[in-house]
């Protein structure tokens, strides 16, 4: 019968649900030839307002994918809700990508593509219209979705702001 590890780490038990956005191959030309590594785009969320993006590197697809899902992890951030919508209009921009959301009425469902849909989805927000402009690249786009989220206020802190 083999022992227990001493210092085996806890199995982890989380509400929060791993989406990979997308997997980039990247490649080194050395003098036995090409090295090939990858670097993977994963969003974390528990759907009840907490999401977390990580962009993980490794050799291997397996590997950037755990690495991703734990840097995402350390990056949660709260997304202001408005029952199950966001609470304004708001345009955001990283790099070249641009986003645009709007709040949308009970039973509208998400119209969202790619990147943006997986945050929204995993933040937990169900009613909202969204289009992505400009650059089409994944990470971009992601980046944009969380710097919205960033420049949203709430009701509450809007009021707050004014008096």
């Amino acid at each position: 019968m083999a022992h227990p590890r001493k210092n085996a780490p806890a199995k982890e038990v989380s509400d929060f649900e791993e989406r990979v956005v997308s997997v980039n191959r990247c490649s080194k030309v050395v003098k036995g030839g090409r090295n090939f590594s990858f670097s993977a785009l994963v969003v974390v969320g528990n759907k009840k307002g907490l999401v977390g993006v990580g962009l993980g590197k490794a050799n291997e697809v397996a590997d950037a994918i755990r690495k991703g899902g734990e840097i995402a992890k350390k990056n949660l951030m709260q997304v202001p809700m408005n029952n199950q919508t966001i609470p304004h209009e708001i345009k955001s921009k990283f790099g070249a990508a641009k986003v645009f959301m709007k709040p949308a009425g009970p039973g509208t469902g998400m119209i969202a593509g790619g990147g943006v849909r997986a945050v929204l989805e995993l933040a937990g927000i169900r009613d909202v219209l969204t289009k992505s402009l400009g650059s089409t690249n994944p990470v971009n786009i992601v980046r944009a979705t969380f710097e919205a989220f960033k420049n949203m206020i709430t009701k509450d802190e809007y009021i707050a702001k004014r008096s």
